[in-house]
């Protein structure tokens, strides 16, 4: 079957099967490598991408529902070659480490962001809860979203 979809703000058609989940599909068929595979549980938020703005474990979500839909992935936050705010904020945070939970504390932090640009600490944390990190504690994560969203200076 073929899937139609909007990915990082291109139209994408990809051969798949009925059964396939979406983070299959961006790794092995479209080679989208950042949206990483920690679980395959949905319980460590690695594989978090939008879709339609919203952060989905894309380990569980089946791949057929992004049918016509608008699919984020790291990759997409990287405009023109600039990092995007919050990949900025992570590194001057230092809210990187193995880097293995980043993405998908990147993309749990977009959608937060993208919905309220001014979250308070507790909604970081609310935001972020469904991810797992095991390098930094949360501390400087929360402290780049927060920088992200101009609530902390340098």
């Amino acid at each position: 079957m073929l899937l139609e979809m909007t990915l990082n703000s291109k139209p994408v058609s990809v051969e798949i099967e009925a059964d396939d989940l979406l983070a299959d599909v961006l790794r092995d068929r479209l080679g989208l490598i950042g949206t990483k595979i920690g679980c395959n549980e949905g319980e460590c938020g690695a594989c978090t991408v939008l879709v339609d703005g919203q952060a989905v474990l894309s380990c569980l979500y089946p791949a057929l529902k992004a049918q016509g839909r608008r699919v984020e992935t790291v990759e997409g936050l990287v405009a023109d070659g600039e990092l995007h705010i919050l990949q900025q904020a992570f590194v001057e945070a230092g809210a990187v480490q193995c880097g293995f939970c980043t993405p998908g504390m990147l993309m749990a932090a977009k959608s937060l962001l993208d919905e309220n640009p001014h979250p308070s600490e507790a909604e970081i944390k609310e935001a972020i809860s469904g991810n797992l990190c095991r390098c930094t504690g949360y501390y400087q994560i929360t402290r780049a979203i927060q920088r992200a969203a101009g609530e902390v200076t340098p």
